[in-house]
C-alpha cells in the first residue's frame, strides 16, 4: 500500500512538472514572435496565442501579465483611438486576472498598470494626460517602492520624459539619466527566463541612443 502511494506521488510530480515546463516552453515561444516582429499582423497573431495561454493556464499569474503586455503591445502601431481603448481594457482586465492570481501586486504588475496608463494618455494626450498621467507616475513609484532595481522603472519614467515637451520638464536630456539607469539594471539581469520578465532592454538601448544625440539649432 505504501509502495503505491509512494508512486502515486511520484507520478503526479511528473505530471505537474511535465505541465510547468509545457506552460514555459510555449509562453516562452509564443512571447519571443510577439516581442521580435514589427509586422503588426504577426503582433496580433502571437497576442491571440498569448489570450489562449493565459485562458488555458488561468492559474498562472505570468500567463495573464504576459497577454497583457501583448495587448499594450498591439496599440503602439494602430492610429484607430477607438480599437486602442479596447485592446488596453482587455489588457486591464488580464492584469487584474494576474494580480487576482498573485493574491496582491507586486513590482511587474505596478509596472504594467504604468504601461497600459501611458498608452491609455497616449490615445488623447491632451484630455487624459491629468488622469492617466497621475496613475502611470503612482504605479512606477510602488513599483520602485518594492523594487528599485526593477529597469522597467526607469525604462518607463525616461519614455514619459523624453516625449515630454522641454518647456514641461521633459525632452532628451531629462530622459538620458533614465535610460542610462535602466541601461545599468538590465545589463545586471543578464537571464532569459520568461518567469523573470526581462522585456524592455532592446528598447532601452533605442531610446538611449536618440536620448544621445544633440539636437540640431
Amino acid at each position: 500500500m505504501k509502495k503505491s502511494f509512494l508512486m502515486a506521488g511520484a507520478a503526479l510530480m511528473l505530471s505537474v512538472s511535465a505541465m510547468a515546463q509545457q506552460f514555459t516552453d510555449v509562453l516562452s515561444k509564443t512571447f519571443e514572435a510577439f516581442d521580435t516582429t514589427r509586422v503588426q499582423e504577426k503582433k496580433l497573431e502571437a497576442s491571440n496565442k498569448l489570450n489562449l495561454i493565459a485562458k488555458k493556464f488561468d492559474g498562472e499569474w505570468l500567463a495573464a501579465y504576459y497577454a497583457a503586455y501583448g495587448k499594450v503591445g498591439l496599440t503602439y502601431n494602430e492610429s484607430d483611438g477607438a480599437k486602442r481603448d479596447l485592446w488596453l481594457d482587455d489588457a486591464d482586465t488580464y492584469i487584474s486576472q494576474a494580480v487576482s492570481v498573485l493574491g496582491k501586486d507586486n513590482d511587474e504588475t505596478y509596472v504594467m498598470k504604468a504601461m497600459i496608463a501611458n498608452a491609455r494618455l497616449g490615445v488623447d494626450p491632451k484630455s487624459r494626460w491629468q488622469k492617466y498621467g497621475k496613475v502611470f507616475e503612482e504605479n512606477l513609484d510602488n513599483a520602485k517602492q518594492l523594487n528599485p532595481d526593477n529597469p522597467r522603472i526607469y525604462l518607463l519614467r525616461g519614455i514619459a520624459k523624453f516625449y515630454t515637451p522641454a518647456m514641461f520638464g521633459g525632452g532628451k536630456k531629462t530622459a538620458l539619466p533614465y535610460f542610462e539607469k535602466a541601461k545599468s539594471l538590465f545589463a545586471a539581469r543578464t537571464d532569459t527566463d520568461i518567469t523573470k520578465p526581462y522585456w524592455g532592454a532592446a528598447t532601452n538601448n533605442y531610446f538611449l541612443g536618440l536620448a544621445s544625440t544633440e539636437d540640431k539649432e
